[in-house]
């Protein structure tokens, strides 16, 4: 068992690429946080887990709150004295909203959701595991993140901006037994595709323009074994890179 003992923190880890990963990572010797705002899917994701003989818990996690990422560390430390994996998965994705139509506040939310969570994340793991000087950080981005047309502008930019978020963060604290890296999925069968109502008309036609040429929708299951990979320590020189799990989009 490659994780063996590990405690790992997943955020957005009550469905989609999360659950995938949380499951994965017990199945290989982990004992996870289910760390999610959806508190109920949490739960059921940890009975889940402990039901097929598993160790997890389940925190309700808003990556908006400074406050709320604090606790969260304590009470991991609290369950298991530990830290030694963070993947950073909770996100929320845009309605295709080119630049001349976003509004102030829609950007806000985009942007402290996806990438400002995530900083809040980082930053709280880097000062977990600089005592122990040890530690994995796996935040996931996406081809949104290495393109410029998979998404609308907010969440494009959110996740352009994690990938320098986490080269600089792999860069800084690589001597100190650190590693961060990204993970930039391509089109994925979960639940994000589905949170807003409307898309923005000429961002959807854009977007949409390129879709077909995606040579297919990954499954949950395909991003978490590749982050299952990156978080062992069979991934002990791989630091500060992003990886796309994209089957071969972005070569186009």
């Amino acid at each position: 068992m490659i994780l063996h003992e590990k405690v790992a923190i997943i955020t957005g880890a009550a469905q989609g690429i999360g659950k995938a990963t949380a499951l994965l990572f017990v199945e290989h010797g982990a004992k996870v946080v289910i760390a999610d705002i959806q508190i109920e899917k949490a739960n059921k994701t940890v009975n889940e887990i402990i039901a097929n003989g598993g160790k997890a818990i389940a925190l309700k996690v808003d990556i908006t709150s400074a406050n709320d990422v604090e606790l969260l560390f304590q009470q991991t430390l609290e369950a298991y004295g530990k830290v030694d994996i963070v993947v950073n998965n909770a996100g929320f994705m845009d309605d295709f909203s080119p630049i001349g139509d976003i509004q102030d506040d829609y950007w806000a939310k985009i942007i402290d959701i996806n990438l400002t969570g995530t900083m809040r994340m980082c930053r709280a793991a880097v000062q977990s595991f600089l005592p122990q000087q040890h530690g994995v950080i796996i935040n996931l981005t996406s081809v949104a993140g290495m393109s410029g047309a998979r998404a609308g502008v907010a969440y494009t930019a959110a996740k352009h901006g994690i990938i320098g978020l986490t080269k600089n963060t792999a860069f800084m604290y690589a001597d100190q037994g650190l590693r961060c890296n990204a993970i930039a999925p391509g089109g994925v069968n979960t639940e994000m595709g589905t949170v807003f109502k409307k898309p923005n008309e000429l961002g959807q036609l854009k977007v949409g323009s390129g879709a077909m040429n995606a040579p297919k929708l990954a499954e949950p299951t395909h991003i978490a074994n590749v982050i299952l990979l990156v978080a062992s320590e069979q991934a002990s020189f791989i630091n500060g890179a992003v990886i796309p799990v994209d089957a071969g989009w972005l070569a186009y």
